[in-house]
């Protein structure tokens, strides 16, 4: 069992950065990838990045440069640093972990879920 509890979301002027945490419970985080989703107002929910258990990456091609995602095993977290943000990034972060993840933007590849942060881009 994994608990996932994600901070570091709020209110930011277009440009501005962030960086969100995601904090793991379980002795097995080094083992599971772990993604970031977001869903915004009226939107589905979509794919941000992942990161393989031995650090490899994988973005959505419009997150690319602007965002990273990092995890630091020893404290089993995982971060996603934003940066240029704009107003349409606006929406509640999600974090994820799964056992085998194959598809990395399919939600079902995914076991597990935090509760999300919000994320709000002013103009």
């Amino acid at each position: 069992q994994v608990q996932l509890v994600e901070s570091g979301g709020g209110l930011v002027q277009a440009g501005g950065s962030l960086r969100l945490s995601c904090a793991a419970s379980g002795r097995t985080f080094s083992s599971y990838a772990m993604g970031w989703f977001r869903q915004a107002p009226g939107k589905e929910r979509e794919f941000v990045a992942a990161i393989t258990w031995s650090g490899n990456t994988h973005y959505l091609d419009s997150m690319k440069g602007r965002f990273t995602i990092s995890r630091d095993n020893a404290k089993n977290t995982i971060y996603l640093q934003m940066n240029s943000l704009k107003p349409e990034d606006t929406a509640v972060y999600y974090c994820a972990a799964g056992d085998e993840v194959m598809r990395w933007g399919i939600e079902y590849e995914y076991d597990y879920w935090g509760q999300g942060t919000q994320v709000t881009v002013s103009s």
